[in-house]
């Protein structure tokens, strides 16, 4: 094993576990200015923690959220203090050849499912945050009112994009910042619908497709789930019935805050292991991305097709 693996793997991992191209709607966004403490480490209740002052950031917002486990740990009249999400890949073995030497395409390979996995958690739990999770005031929820797509659903249209931004422009949201990250119902509808949008979008660059109907937009394909009947946000994770769609998710970019917390690496040399003689790697990242304040998010649901019977 080389000796600069440790070093240099870690580091090369680090690297790639960003939003760039990952989660480009994530682009821009400042990370919190506060540096995390750990606490327990090396235990299995190691925690990753930030104190924020609550007059930069309202505790309000994570009591009532639907994505879980809810970050906020306790709060007094000067601060919050919220735990960032721990996300832990299963181990892998390596041969030897897998992690001699540096070279960057070695170590993509070997740690590319520890990366995958990572992001796709942490983005998909970061969208899920920013979704509201049901219809207020501050809080918009718009429903599609298209066409039947085949299964039961109604299609995305430019109305429902219109009403969205008659939303956030009734909370005086800035124009400047806002964001639309479109799931792939809605992406589909639109290139259905739009021919300009087609072109746009068979020509856009890093994940952002356009500025329309005052949103900059983006896609993502692990939006939050909504149960059309209710119009409730399910939790994280939760299992995906009938009658449940992704929707598209919407947000200004200065209510949101994310912090990337510390990375860890754990390896078990082969020489260690005797039995198998192989190495053994994975990952501890802590990361969350969360709103502010409950205000200033919204989401398009794709609303049933009402059958009535004669």
């Amino acid at each position: 094993m080389a000796k600069n693996f440790p070093d240099v793997w870690i580091g090369r991992v680090e690297k790639q576990l960003t939003n760039k191209d990952v989660a480009p709607w994530l682009d821009g966004i400042a990370e919190l200015s506060v540096e995390p403490v750990m606490i327990g480490e090396g235990t299995d209740a190691e925690k990753s923690l930030i104190y924020i002052p609550t007059t930069d950031f309202e505790p309000g917002v994570l009591i009532n959220n639907s994505t879980y486990p809810i970050a906020l740990q306790e709060y007094d009249d000067d601060t919050a203090t919220i735990a960032l999400d721990k996300f832990q890949t299963k181990v892998t073995t390596l041969s030897d050849d897998q992690v001699l030497g540096a070279v960057y395409d070695k170590i993509d390979a070997a740690t590319k499912t520890h990366v995958v996995a990572i992001n796709t958690n942490k983005y998909g739990k970061a969208i899920h945050a920013l979704a509201p999770n049901k219809n207020t005031d501050l809080t918009p929820l718009v429903r599609t009112t298209g066409l039947n797509d085949g299964a039961g659903r109604k299609k995305l249209t430019k109305n429902d994009l219109v009403a969205l931004k008659k939303k956030f422009d009734l909370m005086m949201v800035p124009m400047q910042g806002r964001r639309l990250v479109l799931c792939p119902d809605h992406i589909a509808d639109l290139l259905e619908l739009d021919q300009v949008f087609a072109n746009q979008y068979y020509n856009y660059s890093e994940g952002r497709i356009a500025k329309a109907f005052g949103f900059e937009i983006y896609e993502y394909v692990a939006n939050p789930i909504y149960t059309a009947s209710t119009g409730v946000k399910k939790s994280f994770g939760a299992v995906v019935l009938e009658g449940d769609y992704m929707a598209s998710v919407a947000f200004y970019d200065q209510n949101v805050a994310k912090k990337t917390g510390l990375t860890k690496q754990y390896f078990q040399d082969s020489q260690t292991d005797p039995q198998y003689q192989t190495n053994r790697l994975n990952y501890r990242h802590y990361f969350i991305t969360i709103p502010k304040t409950m205000r200033y998010i919204g989401a398009i649901i794709s609303d049933v097709v009402v059958v009535e019977v004669p």
